[in-house]
């Protein structure tokens, strides 16, 4: 495992060393962001990876050009993990890690920070077997909606037999590709207005703001 392109090519991540995390393949991260580019990202972009296990996909991010990458990770064993591959690649001062439950949480803006415009979704697979209305999944998104800008991209991952609705909220299903095992789903808002990545982030709770021992149970 490892960055594939960008500043930091070819850097080794380090991993748990056991299957708590689900690394994603190099070749699928690759092919993934062939398709990112397409909407002019991560370039400048602020990001949020969530159930980021060791960082692979935002630390890919940082590498390519992204401005600043927010790593959420329950796992307080694959958190410390994600720590030393950050400092390895040095850009500490490009993220913020929080160690809470994704799902709870979503991707609630850092302090001086705006809105995302890319958010990675990759959950265990399990946890994203049941992707209806009343799902997990679909309360993440409804989070989600107040929390990135009107153009973000949000990425989520699944098994491939699994298919998401074609909307959740406000956002639409923009894009689904299969690689291997997993597939790999992108949505959008539908449009109501452009704001860009430093648009103010107004009455949204920051994480500076919230209880992130309550919202890890």
């Amino acid at each position: 495992m490892r960055i594939i392109a960008g500043k930091k090519r070819g850097m080794k991540l380090q991993s748990p060393g056991s299957d708590l995390s689900r690394p994603i393949l190099d070749r699928v991260k690759e092919s993934l962001y062939s398709v990112l580019y397409q909407y002019a990202l991560p370039a400048e972009a602020t990001v949020a990876d969530l159930f980021c296990g060791v960082g692979s996909l935002g630390l890919e991010a940082l590498s390519r050009g992204a401005e600043f990458v927010t790593f959420v990770e329950r796992d307080t064993k694959i958190s410390a993990v994600l720590e030393k591959n950050i400092a390895k690649a040095g850009f500490v001062e490009e993220t913020k890690v929080i160690t809470a439950n994704a799902f709870q949480l979503g991707a609630a803006p850092a302090r001086g920070q705006g809105k995302y415009d890319l958010v990675f979704v990759d959950p265990p697979y399990p946890l994203t077997r049941d992707v209806g209305p009343d799902s997990q999944l679909a309360g993440l998104m409804n989070l989600l909606e107040r929390q990135v800008t009107d153009q973000a991209l949000v990425s989520v991952r699944t098994d491939k037999k699994v298919c998401l609705l074609q909307q959740y909220g406000r956002f639409d299903r923009l894009d689904r590709r299969v690689w291997g095992s997993m597939a790999v789903c992108l949505l959008r808002l539908r449009h109501t207005g452009h704001t860009g990545a430093g648009d103010a982030v107004g009455d949204l709770p920051l994480l500076d703001e919230l209880d992130l021992d309550q919202r890890e149970t």
